[in-house]
């Protein structure tokens, strides 16, 4: 799906999606939603460059359990990671967040249509969706606004897909020294409220009934450098920077520092995936 120019035959439609940038993409700004809580727009260059990537398998296995693979809905896009892996399996992928920064720092790809929209207010046509993907941001949305916009835009057996990751693993001594001294004590009270949700991802209401998914995880290779970059665009860190005028990476720089060794190594970092799909009934109303 990926290869554009495969064959003579595809429907040129496809040749025409293209990147709409901030300035452009007025005519395709849904309503503003007044209860967005934006909490990256601040550091959306450093989300666009230290996130991890998502595996593909995973794209390949939505792809089989959606109705087609026509469109596909990537809510809350952030900088188009999802977006680009929807595109590689998908024909057409609407890609919208409600940071127009998230969306400046997006990714360009032929298939992907980036608009500024509100998860719950997405402007997008009723009917035509076949798969809404959610990754890593669920916990941010109202969700009962969210689900009647998930019923609206999806066609019959079309497929709500949700993804959060929390903790990865590096080596022990660096995994106790981020995920529990870091996390939990040193910026464990700057979290914005919902981040307690995105812990009990599992636990959140879902529109649908739910299949049985493959497990997956994201792997990425890096050294030091990058993950201190990651670690900084946390919005607890950035929110204990606006708070205290200091790096909270500071309190565990010399700890990390040894426990890593060489700081140009480049060490292995797994985050395991949780997956939630469920699939619309044919005969599902649109409507709450």
């Amino acid at each position: 799906m990926g290869d554009l120019g495969a064959t003579g035959s595809e429907p040129s439609w496809r040749y025409c999606i293209r990147y709409f940038a901030p300035e452009d993409s007025r005519r395709y700004r849904a309503k503003a939603d007044m209860n967005f809580k934006d909490h990256f727009s601040k550091q959306a260059a450093d989300y666009a460059r230290f996130r991890p990537r998502y595996p593909r398998e995973l794209f390949e296995y939505l792809g089989s359990v959606a109705p087609s693979r026509a469109l596909a809905w990537d809510c809350a896009t952030g900088n188009g990671q999802a977006a680009f892996e929807l595109a590689e399996v998908f024909d057409r992928v609407i890609a919208t967040d409600a940071s127009e920064k998230q969306i400046a720092n997006a990714q360009h790809y032929e298939q992907v249509e980036y608009r500024v929209a509100s998860a719950e207010n997405s402007g997008i046509e009723a009917g035509t969706i076949d798969i809404v993907m959610v990754a890593q941001a669920l916990h941010w949305f109202d969700l009962g606004r969210f689900y009647a916009e998930v019923k609206r835009v999806l066609k019959p057996h079309g497929v709500f897909a949700a993804s959060a990751y929390k903790f990865f693993h590096i080596a022990p001594a660096i995994d106790e020294i981020v995920n529990h001294r870091y996390y939990e004590t040193v910026v464990g009270p700057f979290w914005p409220p919902e981040r307690v949700l995105a812990e009990k991802f599992e636990e959140l209401p879902f529109p649908f009934p739910e299949i049985k998914t493959p497990l997956f995880e994201m792997i990425a290779e890096w050294n030091l450098e990058h993950l201190l970059g990651y670690l900084r665009s946390w919005s607890a860190t950035q929110r204990f920077i606006a708070a205290n005028k200091r790096d909270p990476l500071e309190a565990i720089a010399d700890d990390l520092r040894a426990a890593w060794g060489d700081t140009t190594r480049t060490r292995r970092v797994i985050w395991p995936l949780t997956l939630r799909v469920g699939v619309r009934a044919a005969g599902e109303s649109r409507k709450e």
